[in-house]
C-alpha cells in the first residue's frame, strides 16, 4: 500500500545527503581555486622580491668618459640579474633611449654585485635630469641627477 513514515524519512534523508555532498563539492572547488590563486600570487610576489636593483650614483657627481656617462646598477635582490639591452629599458626625462645608445659592463650580476651602465653622452645634456631604468617584470628604479 503506501509508504510508511519511515520510508518518507529515508527518501528525505537520502535527498539531504545528495544535496549536502553537492554543496560540499562546490565549496571544495571554490576553496581549491582560491588556494591556487593565492599560491600563484605568492610565488609572483616572491619572484618580484627576489629580483630588485638600485641606482647607486652620487646625484651631484656623475662620472663620465669621453663618450659616455656612467651609472652604477646594484643587484639588491637575492637572484642573479641579467643586465642586457633586451632585458632593461632606459629612460632619460621620460624619453626612451635607443638600445644602441647604452650598454652594461657585465651581462649578469649576482646578489650585491654592481654593473656599470654606459649611456652615450649625446643622450644627456647639462642640467637636471631623471633616469628611470625598467628591468624584468617591470621592476624599476628612478634616479634624479645633475650634469654640470
Amino acid at each position: 500500500m503506501g509508504f510508511s513514515v519511515t520510508g518518507s524519512h529515508v527518501i528525505i534523508f537520502i535527498a539531504s545527503v545528495i544535496a549536502a555532498s553537492g554543496v560540499s563539492s562546490f565549496i571544495l572547488t571554490v576553496t581549491y581555486s582560491i588556494n591556487s590563486g593565492l599560491s600563484d600570487q605568492g610565488e609572483r610576489i616572491q619572484y618580484l622580491l627576489d629580483i630588485d636593483f638600485s641606482i647607486i650614483n652620487d646625484p651631484e657627481n656623475i662620472p663620465s668618459t669621453v663618450s659616455d656617462h656612467l651609472f652604477y646598477l646594484k643587484n639588491i635582490g637575492s637572484k642573479q640579474l641579467t643586465t642586457s639591452n633586451d632585458v632593461f629599458n632606459v629612460f632619460i626625462d621620460g624619453e626612451l633611449i635607443s638600445s644602441n645608445n647604452y650598454n652594461f659592463s657585465l651581462i649578469t650580476i649576482k646578489q650585491c654585485e654592481i654593473s656599470t651602465l654606459y649611456i652615450d653622452s649625446s643622450e644627456i645634456t647639462s642640467g637636471d635630469h631623471t633616469l628611470r631604468i625598467v628591468g624584468p617584470q617591470a621592476i624599476n628604479d628612478e634616479f634624479i641627477f645633475t650634469i654640470p
